[in-house]
């Protein structure tokens, strides 16, 4: 009779090595195409005309419109959340956070990709001109009451409602294990709080269609999302901070 006990084990160990290759490919290929469009929209910024006088395609919106604002703004908010998903990769190895960032940060880097060719089939720059603060185009005080810990205003690189502050991201990068997770969970939640106040108003407010279904499709995808990430606080008994 054959012993097989050699070859199952054989067998186990060689799919486990494939299986790990594999999520080391996806992490490598997510990481590829997310920095590929970071560089590509930071050599955007650089290039744009800060008096906002781009050549400006035939039927385009205005640069100071509702749908170039949204583009604009979300485009450094999703830079940011690619940036804390990339930050928590490297302090957890728990599965689920791991993937969860995987996610966000194809996801948004996609996104912010989709925003800045929608800015240049426009023919509108990247950054508004003078002193238009972030979030204006949606009025009054541009949103800054809603969505997340932060209320926006620029302090320490707070710019837009939801961001982190730097302190944040700095210490974000200094913890380990589940205190990562708890950390990038809760400022992941507060986030897509911020993010899901501007998606919705270019939902209903923006004018060219591709833009809105863009940003409901965000609306819908960061919902979905937050209610994981409640899910995932609960498990490691925490909750949002606010």
């Amino acid at each position: 009779m054959t012993d097989t006990t050699d070859t199952t084990d054989t067998t186990d160990t060689t799919a486990g090595a494939e299986r790990l290759k594999t999520a080391r490919v996806r992490w490598a290929a997510g990481v590829a195409v997310a920095l590929a469009l970071l560089f590509a929209g930071a050599a955007a910024v650089a290039a744009a005309r800060e008096d906002g006088s781009a050549p400006r395609a035939a039927g385009a919106p205005a640069s100071d419109s509702v749908d170039a604002g949204f583009a604009r703004d979300m485009a450094v908010h999703h830079q940011q959340a690619v940036e804390m998903s990339f930050i928590v990769r490297d302090r957890t190895d728990d599965e689920d956070v791991r993937r969860l960032a995987y996610d966000i940060a194809n996801t948004q880097a996609n996104q912010r990709g989709m925003l800045l060719g929608r800015l240049d089939l426009w023919g509108l720059p990247k950054v508004a001109g003078g002193d238009v603060p972030p979030m204006a185009w949606m009025g009054g005080d541009g949103g800054h009451e809603h969505g997340g810990h932060h209320p926006g205003g620029g302090g320490d690189g707070v710019l837009m409602a939801g961001m982190a502050s730097r302190a944040e991201l700095e210490r974000l990068a200094r913890l380990d294990g589940q205190q990562a997770e708890v950390f990038y969970l809760q400022l992941m939640t507060d986030h897509h709080k911020g993010g899901v106040v501007m998606a919705e108003a270019c939902a209903s407010r923006c004018t060219v269609p591709v833009e809105q279904r863009l940003a409901q499709g965000m609306v819908e995808g960061q919902q979905s999302e937050l209610g994981l990430m409640r899910d995932m606080l609960t498990e490691r008994k925490a909750r949002p901070r606010s």
